[in-house]
């Protein structure tokens, strides 16, 4: 039979560990699943370590990186670490080895020695030959040459019969090789090309010709003689010339300063 709604209700309480909460129950953590998961980050990250180790080049005892470098497939734009010669004939390298190498090598220094300022000159040119020349042609390409450097071209150069400047001024010729190779090389000859840049004017500042810059390729014809590289032969062909860059020309007493304060060099590759 139902109670009537004014008797007292009885509220029934129990223990704490039963009672029911309105929040669902938090899951307690696990030691051992975290760590486990601890684990597993540590031993990924050892692994990428090792990979990356593994991709990187190793350290020799010399303290270079790495196996030693492929050599290219041409070694055209690098030097071969051929020692240049240590003789001279007027100031001119000789004695270069019987090689491809020593033939680029002896063309390179020839280029220079026929583009220098001893060139217009008459007693500069036998200088010159007479250090480079193979003795059997000499005689021939120095009267060769004579004819060819007539005072008319001199005049064109601004310079004097016998290839001076005039007083006060400054000839400037000078040639710089910039790579060399050979065509058609044996023991005993071959076609030595140089590329090289020049430079060729009057320098001061009363000059009408000032110094200016040319590009331009040597073919010099090599015999092997005496021991040594000896020219028979050479022509001249412009370019290949780049771009010319954007830059100030230098004024005339500068380029007369550098031409009178730096000096030339000796090649070899």
């Amino acid at each position: 039979m139902p109670l009537p709604d004014d008797q007292p209700h009885t509220r029934t309480r129990l223990p704490v560990g039963e009672q029911s909460s309105p929040y669902p129950t938090r899951r307690q953590p696990r030691p051992l699943r975290a760590l486990l998961t601890v684990l597993l980050v540590v031993a990924l990250l050892v692994v990428a370590l090792v990979i990356a180790n593994h991709d990187k080049p190793a350290s020799s005892a010399d303290g270079q990186h790495g196996p030693a470098p492929l050599p290219p497939a041409t070694a055209a734009t690098a030097p071969s670490g051929t020692q240049p010669v240590g003789t001279t004939s007027n100031g001119i390298g000789t004695g270069y080895p019987d090689t491809d190498q020593g033939a680029q090598s002896a063309a390179a220094n020839y280029a220079v020695a026929l583009g220098g300022a001893d060139m217009f000159r008459p007693d500069g040119r036998r200088t010159v030959l007479a250090a480079i020349a193979d003795p059997a042609v000499a005689d021939a390409l120095r009267a060769r040459l004579d004819q060819a450097i007539t005072p008319a071209v001199l005049s064109g150069y601004g310079l004097d019969a016998q290839g001076q400047a005039p007083k006060g001024l400054t000839f400037v010729s000078r040639a710089v090789p910039i790579g060399t190779r050979t065509d058609g090389y044996t023991a005993d000859s071959t076609k030595a090309l140089v590329w090289c840049t020049g430079l060729g004017g009057l320098a001061g500042t009363s000059s009408t010709k000032p110094v200016s810059a040319s590009w331009y390729t040597l073919t010099l014809t090599l015999h092997w003689t005496g021991g040594d590289w000896k020219l028979t032969d050479y022509t001249r062909q412009d370019g290949p010339a780049p771009v010319p860059a954007d830059q100030q020309a230098a004024s005339a007493d500068e380029i007369t300063g550098a031409v009178q304060q730096f000096g030339g060099f000796r090649y070899a590759r």
